[in-house]
């Protein structure tokens, strides 16, 4: 049996009384769904509008951002895989936020393509419990530090997300 699903918006529900993997897995899937949701139905254009000149920062960029996110943290960090960021071979986590020339097209391809292989990672890891040594933070982390981090690192965006697509059309909340 799958989340239950917000009938307003078609998120998964987070359940309230899940074990912690189950709850990290349902808050996770939650504000993926969010930032995809504050996407909905604009133009490459209105993606890549920047939130207040001299900052970069835009709907399209978090995006590719959080799939640089997702890459990190599981496929680099967790799962050991020794590939390079998304749209930067020299591992600068800026780049993804240039998004002066993405489309809609590769930037969700590539979010979906690194959530999917996250998915994959966590399911097969044996425990929560999991370490790895993390080169950039220079220090172990295990998988319910890494979980942790990608729900922190989503909320913080999807209130960046909020403000942004209010700005493109008005639309607020979610």
């Amino acid at each position: 049996m799958g989340a239950a699903m917000d009938p307003a918006t078609e998120r998964p529900l987070p359940s309230a009384t899940a074990g912690e993997r189950e709850m990290l897995r349902g808050y996770l899937d939650f504000h993926r769904a969010t930032l995809a949701l504050k996407t909905e139905g604009l133009s490459d254009e209105e993606l890549r509008r920047c939130a207040t000149p001299p900052s970069t920062l835009s709907l399209l960029g978090l995006v590719r951002h959080m799939a640089e996110v997702e890459r990190a943290w599981f496929r680099r960090v967790i799962d050991g895989e020794d590939i390079p960021l998304v749209w930067s071979a020299e591992g600068d986590f800026q780049v993804a936020y240039d998004a002066r020339t993405a489309t809609r097209e590769e930037a969700f391809a590539a979010w979906r393509t690194e959530v999917e292989h996250a998915r994959r990672i966590e399911a097969a890891a044996g425990s929560l419990d999991l370490t790895v040594y993390a080169e950039r933070a220079g220090q172990e982390v295990s998988l319910r530090m890494v979980m942790l981090h990608l729900i922190h690192e989503y909320a913080r965006h999807n209130g960046h997300a909020d403000l942004l697509r209010e700005a493109v059309d008005g639309t607020v909340g979610v």
